[in-house]
Formats: C-alpha cells, structure tokens, sequence
C-alpha cells in the first residue's frame, strides 16, 4: 500500500491552457511541415491525418500520466484514504479525475471521426480545414477542463506539505482538548518542532516527529486538538484527529489538564475521553496527566477525582503524571508508552497461526555438563593487581591525552603508533618498512640470518679470487662443476655493479638542478659581482663582453644603414638580438610574383579575374559555392520551428 511519502512525487499538473500550447507546440515541432498543392491527393491525406493522430496521441498520453499519477483513493491505506476524505472531499477528487478521464475519451473519438473524413478529402483545401476543425474541437475540449486541472493542482500541492505518515511502523498518538500540552511534548522526546502558542487550535494539521527507543525507530503524531461534539458537526482540523485514531495501529497518550489552564473543565475532558472511547480499541492507552508543576492528581478535590477515576477505573488504562514545563516525568511517560505498545505487538503476533509454524522448526539446544570437575574462572594476577585510574594521582599512568594536553595547543598532536612495538632491538622501531618493491611482497622474502649469509659468501669468494681459483684458464672448467660458481660469482658482481649505479644515478638526480643552468639568464654585472664576492677575478672577461658588444653595435649600425626605415630595437645584454636583426636585414624576398604564375603581364591577370568573377554571379545569387553544389535548402529550416530539445529525445520531424 503507499503511503504520503509516495504520494508527493507527482508531476505538477498545468492550466487548461499551457495543456494546448505544449500538445499544439509538439505537434507542430514533431511532424512534417512542407506539403504542396501539387503533390498526390494521397500523400496530402495522409500528412493531415497524421498530424491529427499526433495531437489525439500527445493529449492521450499527458492525461493519462495525471489520471495515473494520482491515486485511487480505495487501493490506499484505509487511514491515507480516509485522510484525503477530510482534506479534499472523495466525491469532488473523484469527479476531477472522471472529468480527465472523460475528456481523454472524447478527444480520441474527435480524433477517430476526423481522420474519417479525412479519407475522403479531395483537395489540400479541404483536408486543412478538416485538420483544423479537429484541433480546433480537441482543444476546445480541454479548455473546459479548466476548474478540474486547477482542482488537481492545488491538491498536489497540498499533498507535497503533508507529513510523511507511515501506517504500518510503531506509532504513539497524541490526543486531547486543545492547549493541554500536546505540542510541546512532542517537541520534548523528538527532533519535531511543532509550534507551541497559550491559545488554543494552535496545530491545524498532523504533525510527526521520529525518535529511537531501543534501537527501533518510532514516530510520534501530533493531532489536533478535539471538541466534546458529534461528529457531523466536527471541523477539517478535528476530523484529522479522529481519521488518525480510527485507523492507525498505536498507542493512544491521551493528554489532560488538572489545572484546567487550557479553557476546559476536568468534567469536560473526562466527557471527551469517553466520547470517543469507541476508537481506542486493540489499541494500548495511556492517560497522561500533563502540568504536574501546578496541580497534580493526588491534590484534586473529591469531586474532580471522582471524574478521573470514571477513567482508571478501567484496568486496560495506565495513569502517568509529566510536566512538560519543568520536564518531569517526560522521559518515564514516553518509555510507558512504547513498552504498552511493544508488548501489545508481541501478544498480537503470538495470537497468529505464523507463530505455531514457525516455533516447529526451532530447537533449542539445552548444553549437559560432561564431567563433575569444578573450573573456576581465570583472571591474570596481572588484572587483579591493575591500579584504577586516577586522574588526580600524580603517579598515574601517562595517557595520550596527556600528551596532547602538555602541547597546549602549540603544535599539532600527532599519535605515535610504533613507540610500543616489541622489537628485538628498540633501534628498529623506526625503520622504514617497504611492503612492496620491484611488485613482490618484502615480507616473503625476509630471512633474519641475511647479513650473515651475506657475509660468509664474500669471504667465500674473497678466498678463491686469493686462492687462484678465478684466474684459471676457462677451457679447463668448461665441462666441470665448477662452472656454476664462476656463473654465480659473475652474476653476483653484476648485481652489485648495477646497485651500487642505481645509487649513484638517484643521488646525481636528486642534487640536479630544477633549472638547468645553460637556460637561466644572468646579466654581465650579476656574474662579476658573484665572483668578485667568491674571491675570483673577473676583469678579463668584462674586457671580452665590452669587445663583442662593440662588434654588435657595428653589425646593428650597418644594418640599420642597409634599411632605415626598420624598427630597430636591439637589447645590448641579449646575444640573439643582433642575429635576429641581422638575419632579418639579409633576408630576400621572392623572386617572381605567384599570383601571375603562367600569365605573361599584369593585364592578362586582371583580365582572367574579372572573367572568374563573371562566371561566379549566378552561383552567388543561387547561395551556391560553385557549379556543382547542387544543394537545395528547405522552404521552412528546423531552427526556425522547433524550440529547445528535450533530454533524451532526438527525434525531430
């Protein structure tokens, strides 16, 4: 069955008019536009019959999406149903959507006779005006829709504001006389904020707040307050009420006050309380006797205690005090309710048939001692001699939290995870730890007796190289044992050679520049006052730049006497500037013109592009790049008619 949470994700549903605009719109973006006098009568017939069928087909489709989205109010919850009963009037919501429905049925028997008559059209004239005349009525149809659509709107959106009631989950539900406390003490045990005012109908509608209580999720109802009043003449606020403890399984807290602040005597509230007595059966009750802070039910008068007691009377009814005001009692009245509730739910479910099913198949397995040995508990001396921690004792146990407090905030606690490994050696604890190298795991490969292994196979081999053993001729060995040493002992220096040049390759990378010192410009004057400031002296080479600026100036001088009109701007300190300069000033141009490549004079060419020209004004006046484009663009383009495209769609004609 759904609930309200399923019921807020309806579509907003438009006015009478937006409906022919977007189905007329459709329509005319999503079937051909072009048809000519001149075509088959055939072909005419049916590029009009199918612009109807199009627009029966949209209408059809879009009122079917709003009769379906709204729900049938008799496959609903009964307390959903009953709830869109009091709000919106059964009769009135069914009637708007019979009127949809109706108008969806009418619009295809339009469509259905005027593609009929189309059949028999024997002009473009005459199947136009067919087509029109069908829009025309289709759209006059909808146009009486008008009051249904807007109907349909403002329950969907009334709809959207509701509380998300759940019918089937553990419920409490809050009822009494207006202004005894309900409100406020749903605003005490849940994270629900319900306005709280001194006056009275100040909650209009059901408000719902969730809370936990043995780790189970529970939500709370707050119903508007009741009148003591037959039904019939009860308003939409206090029908809401009534809906809700009709149909809902919960328990039922119903709310009074003894110090009759709220505007009703204690007689009346007891009234009401048996008025509507009838809807809280099968259903745990709890009578809370609110503002205990001003009167509490031991200091009524003989009177008024007598109508309290025509109610505890009732053994099926549990009496607790709570003040909301000053939270006394709050929390022993909510854990009542919810345990009346729990147990309730399990009495239910044991009455079940289910149950008897389900006990067949457990066995419950009862353990046997099997010897008459006694085996008292363990517990390590270590554990018994453990000292409480005090942190008031001085020679306490230093925690991490100490640590972090003796920063004072200065720096940034960070906790020391390896400070109690338990290592061989303490040296060890900081080691770093590859997990992964070359792709294979270090840890299959550690062998705590490497170093000595390591060892004793070089002074194995220090020894032969001493003894000889290397320097023998290779053509004595070839077929001997001895083979595989010198193979071993050659891939082993090998290995180590390569090693020890991975090392140095890392370190010579680590110390090389960011920037590499050919590409980092540095003035004349920068470069002598750094090595007069390393002791060095650099008069010879100040000597030598002034002489290659010299001979720069006099490349740039002549030059500039080759082409004074070139914009000469030459940095002295730049090395490149002269050669850029002197490169431009010796460059040549062309030495023939492309342009009259095959032509003997000047004239001949102007001749030959005045004929080109010629030839190109009636491709130019057809909007055509030559001869040969034989392209033929629509009378009516698609940018002109259709509007932004839809996601998803790409269908366009």
């Amino acid at each position: 069955m759904s609930s309200v949470a399923g019921l807020q994700n309806i579509a907003p549903v438009p006015t009478s008019a937006e409906f022919i605009d977007v189905v007329l719109n459709a329509t005319m973006r999503k079937t051909p536009t072009v048809i000519h006098k001149n075509f088959k009568i055939s072909r005419i017939r049916d590029f009009y019959m199918r612009k109807v069928k199009f627009t029966q087909d949209t209408f059809d489709e879009k009122l079917g999406r709003i009769i379906s989205e709204f729900p049938i109010l008799d496959n609903l919850h009964p307390f959903l149903s009953s709830l869109l009963n009091v709000l919106y009037d059964k009769n009135h919501y069914k009637l708007a959507l019979g009127q949809l429905n109706t108008a969806r049925h009418l619009i295809s028997q339009v469509a259905k006779d005027y593609v009929r008559l189309l059949k028999f059209g024997d002009s473009l004239y005459r199947c136009k005006q067919l087509k029109r005349a069908a829009l025309g009525r289709m759209a006059t149809i909808m146009k009486r829709q008008k009051d249904p659509l807007a109907y349909l709107e403002q329950v969907r959106q009334h709809i959207s504001r509701l509380p998300a009631i759940d019918p089937n989950t553990r419920t409490l539900l809050i009822c009494g006389y207006p202004n005894v406390g309900k409100s406020s003490f749903v605003n005490k045990i849940t994270r629900a904020d319900v306005d709280v005012q001194p006056y009275a109908f100040t909650t209009k509608s059901l408000f719902v707040g969730h809370m936990d209580y043995k780790y189970l999720r529970w939500q709370v109802i707050d119903t508007p307050g009741v009148l003591d009043h037959p039904l019939e003449e009860m308003n939409t606020i206090e029908m809401q009420s009534i809906t809700a403890l009709a149909h809902l399984r919960s328990a039922v807290m119903y709310f009074m006050d003894l110090s009759e602040q709220c505007g009703y005597t204690i007689e009346a509230q007891c009234k009401l309380f048996h008025s509507i007595k009838p809807l809280f059966l099968n259903k745990p009750v709890i009578l809370v006797i609110n503002k205990i802070d001003i009167v509490r039910l031991s200091d009524l008068s003989p009177d008024n205690r007598a109508f309290v007691e025509t109610i505890t009377a009732d053994k099926s009814v549990t009496v607790v005090e709570a003040s909301t005001y000053s939270e006394e009692g709050v929390i022993n009245v909510r854990n009542t309710a919810c345990e009346a509730l729990l147990a309730q739910r399990v009495e239910q479910k044991l009455k079940g048939s289910r149950i008897a099913s389900v006990a067949n198949k457990i066995h419950v397995a009862v353990p046997v001692k099997r010897d008459d040995v006694e085996r008292k508990p363990f517990i390590p001396e270590a554990a018994k001699n453990r000292v409480k921690y005090d942190k008031n004792d001085p020679d306490r146990r230093r925690l991490e939290r100490d640590d972090e407090q003796a920063l004072d905030g200065v720096d940034i606690y960070s906790v020391d995870t390896r400070k109690n490994y338990i290592l061989a050696d303490d040296s060890w604890k900081y080691d770093k730890m590859p997990e992964f190298y070359n792709g294979k795991n270090v840890a299959d490969f550690i062998d705590p007796d490497i170093a000595e292994k390591l060892e004793a196979l070089e002074r194995e081999e220090e020894a032969l190289e001493a003894q000889g053993f290397y320097a023998s001729d290779p053509e004595d060995i070839i077929d001997s044992d001895e083979e595989e040493f010198l193979e071993a002992a050659d891939q082993v220096r090998r290995k180590k050679a390569s090693i020890k040049k991975m090392s140095q390759e890392k370190n010579r990378l680590q110390n090389k520049a960011v920037i590499p010192r050919k590409k980092k410009h540095i003035t004349l004057s920068e470069f002598a006052h750094g090595m007069r400031k390393h002791g060095h002296d650099p008069s010879v080479l100040e000597r030598r730049a002034a002489r290659l600026v010299e001979k720069k100036k006099a490349a740039w001088e002549e030059a500039e006497a080759r082409d004074p009109s070139g914009d000469m701007d030459v940095d002295m300190d730049d090395s490149s500037a002269v050669k850029g300069k002197a490169g431009k000033a010796g460059a040549r141009g062309p030495r023939s013109n492309r342009q009259l490549a095959g032509l003997a004079t000047q004239e001949q060419a102007d001749k030959a592009n005045s004929l080109r020209n010629f030839a190109q004004r009636e491709p130019n006046r057809l909007a055509k790049a030559s001869e040969s484009d034989r392209h033929i663009p629509i009378s009516r383009p698609k940018w002109m008619l259709a509007g932004k495209r839809g996601g998803g769609k790409t269908q366009r004609r």
